[in-house]
């Protein structure tokens, strides 16, 4: 039997919801107060709260928001703020305080059962991490929809690799799983609405840190806006606001007209603890890069092989002091801190790195946080990669220098006699990696019978 608090003021209120609530076989619970109520919302772990819009001693918006720090003891409660205001902020401000619906009074008893079957049935997170149960993507399918660095750059001398920010569809051992939510996160929205038309999309998205050209395209992500389509978002925490906090920012008022909490798609939002996990029969492997704040690459094994996407970071072979000059004692550190980002990519089937500066670039650009493009080749090559893409192009490169920068790449490979693949990273370049047969085992010989 699910169990539902009730918080109102209004005695009336309280009674005739609770004789609907029992009527339909739910255990209900009441308070006349936010303050009471608060106190048996994390005593007792009912599965709903309908609570009150204006309450004395603690009201509905600070409700929600003492709920949302607490979610740690209460990770599956459902909060629904009813009121008798029906003015759009009030709405607004509840949800973004942690409501995950807002209903208005007169309630009707048709009008109160679907808001409960709806907060009821969003999937709990393990479900979600199971992922799409479809035989479909065996192997694995990557296709490239963002690939520029800092800020979409459209434009005519951009055209052929893209003006897009970071964002790569992975399709993998029947998961959807998306690398970052750049702004070319829109048109892959697009294209897999199209796509799935009726069906549910069932989909994991993976943040590697949230500076803006890494999440800006995500208000623009129409799946996300249907309620039968299933959104995981997984990150780590950033330095100074967590994960939920950070995306529902840029979506506030005044910057968007739709705040993240409106959204009504299944949206799951989880900061990562453990930097390794899986997704479905997916293996995710993660590893802090060298690049301002909380930032990571993943490496995701699958049946076809292993993708290693390392979209920001920074080698330390070349960190220098003020004047220039290679600090001596911090030369052991800086070959171990690469060492660790050598074995994480070693033996990559496919590699998408960080190669935003050429060589007469880098030196002004030290600290930045981005990777000078023979810096990547070099780690990859020792690193036994068998494909390279060359990422987050710099918002200054148009087609040619990128193409410049491809072709001075590859000729540096050749010249230290390595068979690498490289390529300059391209918006709706699609690459298959399909699964790998296990080898058959040799039967043992049978000695001849005499």
């Amino acid at each position: 039997m699910k169990t539902v608090l009730l918080i109102d003021d209004d005695h009336a209120f309280r009674h005739m919801l609770t004789e609907l609530l029992k009527g339909q076989g739910w255990d209900v619970l009441e308070a006349a107060d936010g303050e009471v109520g608060l106190n048996i919302a994390l005593q007792k772990r009912p599965d709903v709260v309908v609570c009150d819009l204006l309450m004395p001693r603690c009201n509905g918006f600070q409700f929600c928001r003492a709920i949302k720090s607490q979610r740690a003891f209460v990770p599956n409660l459902r909060v629904i703020v009813s009121s008798g205001s029906n003015y759009a902020s009030d709405r607004t401000n509840a949800l973004e305080a942690g409501a995950d619906e807002y209903i208005t009074k007169p309630i009707s008893a048709n009008d109160l059962f679907a808001v409960l079957e709806r907060v009821t049935h969003r999937p709990h997170p393990d479900e979600i991490e199971r992922g799409p149960a479809t035989d479909e993507w065996q192997g694995a399918r990557v296709k490239f929809w963002g690939v520029r660095g800092s800020i979409p750059t459209p434009g005519p001398h951009t055209v052929h690799y893209g003006g897009n920010t970071s964002c790569i569809e992975l399709r993998a051992d029947g998961e959807l799983i998306v690398l970052d939510a750049g702004s070319g996160i829109r048109p892959l929205g697009a294209s897999l609405s199209k796509e799935f038309q009726s069906r549910p999309i069932n989909l994991s998205l993976l943040i590697s840190h949230t500076h803006w050209d890494h999440i800006q395209g995500f208000p623009f992500f129409i799946p996300a806006y249907n309620p039968r389509n299933q959104v995981r978002i997984l990150a780590f925490e950033g330095a100074r606001k967590g994960l939920e906090a950070t995306l529902a920012s840029q979506m506030e008022s005044p910057y968007f007209p739709i705040s993240m909490q409106q959204m009504p798609g299944n949206l799951y939002v989880q900061e990562l603890k453990d930097m390794d996990f899986t997704i479905g029969k997916v293996k995710v492997k993660s590893s802090f890069m060298n690049h301002p704040g909380i930032c990571v690459g993943f490496r995701v094994e699958t049946s076809g092989g292993s993708i290693a996407y390392l979209p920001d970071n920074e080698l330390f072979r070349r960190l220098r002091n003020p004047r220039g000059e290679a600090r001596e004692h911090d030369t052991a550190f800086a070959e171990r801190q690469d060492q660790k980002l050598i074995d994480f990519i070693r033996g990559a089937d496919i590699a998408i790195m960080d190669s935003q500066y050429d060589a007469h670039e880098y030196p002004d650009h030290i600290g930045w946080g981005h990777s000078c493009v023979d810096d990547t080749v070099d780690v990859s090559i020792k690193a036994g990669v068998k494909h390279l893409f060359l990422f987050h192009h710099d918002p200054d490169h148009d087609d040619d220098h990128v193409t410049r920068m491809l072709h001075d790449a590859r000729e540096l490979a050749a010249n230290l006699g390595s068979s690498i693949i490289i390529d300059a990273a391209r918006e709706g370049v699609e690459i298959v990696l399909a699964p790998k047969t296990p080898a058959k085992p040799v039967a043992a010989a049978v000695p001849a019978l005499a």
